[in-house]
């Protein structure tokens, strides 16, 4: 697990809610706090979308709606002339991502042994951060995989041009 201060607030605002860098993480869960609490549950609600609606959004072996879905409804709530007392974004790999972040770490790992690997986004007190972590489904001394996790967040943020330091 890495902690890391987001030192441009504006930029970084401006590539979460207003582009694409986020899009491709399952949101699953996110709570703003202006005027009033918002929550925000990312999880797909059984029914509301058909069969064909799930297969044609690329949504069908999702528990959780990708962040693409449900970013215009974040920006909604932020956006104004006041900054937001607090906001808390907690993003999930998909799970075509988490194969793929575990075939590539080199781990012993399987997507049966993680029940999500995370980013944390949290504004709080005029301090945006960001952490990181696992949860596992077992018991492992292994830190491989959060090893290569941490250091995917980093390589993300340098390509996406978000500055931060560490806590």
């Amino acid at each position: 697990m890495i902690a890391l201060e987001l030192t441009n607030t504006k930029d970084f605002m401006n590539k979460l809610l207003k582009s694409e860098t986020f899009d491709h993480f399952l949101l699953q869960e996110a709570v703003i706090s202006s005027a009033a609490s918002y929550v925000i549950d990312g999880h797909i609600n059984n029914g509301f979308y058909s069969d064909t609606e799930l297969d044609e959004l690329g949504f069908s072996n999702l528990k959780i709606l990708p962040f693409s879905a449900l970013r215009g409804n974040c920006f909604d709530l932020i956006k104004g002339k006041k900054a937001p007392a607090s906001f808390k974004f907690i993003f999930l790999l998909s799970p075509d991502n988490l194969e793929n972040t575990i075939k590539k770490s080199g781990s012993s790992f399987t997507s049966n042994d993680i029940s999500g690997v995370f980013l944390n986004i949290k504004y709080q007190n005029q301090l945006l951060s960001l952490t990181t972590g696992i949860s596992y489904n077992i018991f492992s001394p292994d830190k491989s995989l959060e090893v290569y996790w941490d250091s995917l967040v980093k390589k993300f943020l340098y390509q996406n041009e978000i500055t931060f330091e560490e806590l």
